[in-house]
């Protein structure tokens, strides 16, 4: 596929990792339209997760901004409308129309289609699969000066597992959390924890739904300590220790996969 879209690279074993809200990129009739600065766009996007998909050989990575079509959200609602669906910000000069969101509505169908294939060849091959849903999120909404929000609340890895027949899915789930929970994070241990943020958008409950018997999705939510949230800068340290710790649960999930029958 273009890589003006995405980015679908097909490897061994039962292990997928995507970044969905990896990209920036908008077509030119979308940029003409758009009031919000690309440095809000990029706040709000998830950089740097294509490069954490290095994880698995099986690899999705989406180049399309998510305030183009946001891949995380059902069809009828994956183009920002209003401020109340994009966290307050106004995104359009002006109303957008319905021909331009159906043109990027195709865009939105093609990524389906593509994940689609990639994943009933999994499912063929290995009877079951893991998807590593890799997202990051922001932890200093107020301003890069004011209080960070509360780690109560806010994790470090949010498991997401919402939509997920969790029975199941233990032994993989399980040896996830396990793996990053135990992962040496620069001398210390990651605050690991299960549905605290989030519990995993549309995506996941996709793949649950389409392929309820094969299909493990886990949502994976790095809150943004491996870079600077309002500058983009990366923090390579913190940036390599978090694709170290998400290395091992790589392999210890794809070692669960092949000694459990779930």
């Amino acid at each position: 596929m273009s890589r003006s879209l995405f980015t679908i690279t097909r490897g061994d074993g039962p292990l997928v990792a995507t970044a969905i809200h990896n990209g920036h990129a908008v077509r030119k009739e979308i940029a003409e339209m758009l009031l919000i600065g690309d440095k809000d766009m990029f706040r709000e996007e998830d950089p740097y997760t294509g490069e954490l998909t290095a994880v698995a050989s099986s690899r999705i990575i989406s180049n399309i901004s998510r305030f183009e079509v946001d891949l995380n959200r059902p069809r009828e609602k994956a183009v920002y409308r209003t401020p109340e669906e994009s966290w307050g910000l106004k995104v359009w000069k002006r109303e957008i129309s319905d021909d331009i969101i159906s043109r990027s509505l195709v865009r939105y169908d093609a990524f389906y289609s593509g994940v689609r294939e990639l994943l009933a060849g999994l499912e063929s091959r290995y009877g079951k699969f893991v998807v590593f849903d890799l997202h990051s999120y922001n932890y200093h909404r107020q301003g890069p000066l004011e209080e960070p929000a509360d780690p109560k609340y806010n994790p470090e890895i949010n498991i997401g597992t919402g939509s997920m027949d969790r029975d199941r899915w233990a032994p993989a789930v399980d040896r996830v959390v396990h793996e990053l929970a135990e992962a040496d994070f620069l001398n210390r241990k990651l605050d690991v924890r299960e549905n605290v943020k989030f519990r995993g958008g549309y995506f996941p409950a996709w793949i649950h739904e389409n392929f309820p018997l094969s299909g493990c999705a886990i949502a994976i939510e790095c809150k943004k300590t491996f870079m600077d949230e309002w500058t983009g800068m990366i923090f390579k340290d913190r940036f390599d220790a978090l694709q170290a710790a998400l290395q091992k649960a790589a392999d210890g999930v794809i070692e669960e996969l092949r000694g459990q029958p779930f």
